[in-house]
């Protein structure tokens, strides 16, 4: 039997409580699959920066590069705001999407019926929701060339150059229409093709790529329509695919309407190892209180299983084991309501262990 090594990467504020919780569910469930997973630390983020000077320490970038998968808390909070720009904390989790090759993130958005009247809308247009939304991580506006500050007649401007080429087009609507084989065979494909020219390359790419699936359906859809829909008729999508800026905005739409950010984890693929982590931030306010909801976390290490380790079994049963959880009443502080039972971080990993 082999042994799938995943490192885990604390990272600040709740960081290190939820992903000791996620890291027991995993071993765990590896018991019960009979999986040896071998697990090391390292570190990234503001506690990196307060160890090392840097966020993203070459050490934690030789160790996650030499895995199977890394699992990531949370990176960032006040007591770093005012270190330069260029060691931010944040700075470490684009530096390992770019050292581990990781061009796509997926970001599932699933709102079961016992969660759907959590929701900012009404229950009937959330219950049963299923998307997954597939955003391009390493090109676009991010990452193209800029300029905070210039001159130009007198006059301060700045600006942002917003680039794709075709690989980089083609390989993320590849990976969409693959998921999209395993689901419901549809994939909207999310632009801004009427006013931008990197959109109508995008949207042509798009479409020659599709072609490439059988029983593949593309819709093409303009952003600002996309982010309408999200919210009037959220069921009508199944696999959305975007650009990074488009994506970064309308996953944490989607985020919203599943009723809590708790709730929600993500994965970031590609060429290397890939990246897991849970979408909402480090929340020190709440840091070491037990307070903080570990089911985003534990969702995304489901994720780990089923894209990293190939392990589709062992990731619906912790799948599975939270939606029991959460059917006995089971809740953290962030969805606590009267006649539920409100639990602790560790606790809530605990029920799930239970369940498992």
């Amino acid at each position: 039997m082999s042994v799938r090594k995943v490192v885990v990467i604390p990272g600040d504020g709740i960081g290190t409580e939820i992903t000791e919780v996620a890291q027991n569910v995993i071993k765990k469930v590896a018991i019960h699959n009979n999986l040896k997973i071998e697990f090391t630390t390292a570190y990234a983020g503001g506690a990196a920066i307060d160890r090392f000077g840097e966020p993203l320490p070459e050490e934690t970038l030789l160790v996650a590069k030499g895995c199977d998968a890394v699992l990531l808390g949370a990176v960032g909070g006040p007591k770093w705001d005012d270190v330069e720009p260029a060691i931010r904390p944040e700075k470490a989790i684009l530096g390992l999407r770019k050292a581990l090759g990781l061009y796509a993130n997926l970001r599932p958005i699933r709102v079961s019926k016992m969660l759907a009247d959590y929701s900012p809308l009404k229950t009937e247009i959330v219950a049963g929701v299923d998307v997954l939304i597939v955003r391009e991580l390493t090109g676009g506006i991010y990452f193209g060339d800029k300029c905070e500050s210039e001159m130009i007649d007198g006059v301060e401007q700045a600006w942002d150059k917003e680039l794709y080429s075709v690989p980089e087009i083609s390989r993320i609507v590849r990976m969409a229409c693959e998921a999209a084989a395993k689901r419901k065979g549809r994939v909207t494909s999310v632009d801004k093709a009427n006013v931008l020219a990197s959109s109508r390359l995008w949207r042509r790419v798009a479409g020659a790529t599709a072609k490439e699936y059988n029983g593949i359906e593309l819709n093409n859809m303009y952003v600002d329509n996309c982010a309408m829909q999200m919210v009037l008729a959220p069921r009508n999508f199944d696999v959305i695919v975007t650009s990074n800026l488009f994506g970064d905005i309308l996953s944490d739409e989607a985020a919203v309407i599943a009723g809590s950010i708790g709730m929600l984890p993500s994965a970031s693929i590609g060429d290397g190892p890939g990246l897991y982590e849970p979408i909402h931030g480090s929340a020190p306010d709440i840091a070491g209180k037990g307070l903080a909801n570990p089911i985003g976390t534990i969702l995304s290490a489901a994720m780990l299983l089923r894209f990293s380790l190939n392990e589709e079994e062992a990731a619906q049963r912790i799948e599975q084991a939270v939606d029991k959880v959460l059917a006995n009443g089971y809740r953290t502080q962030d969805l606590y309501r009267t006649g539920l039972t409100k639990v602790s971080t560790e606790e809530m990993g605990r029920l799930v262990i239970d369940q498992l």
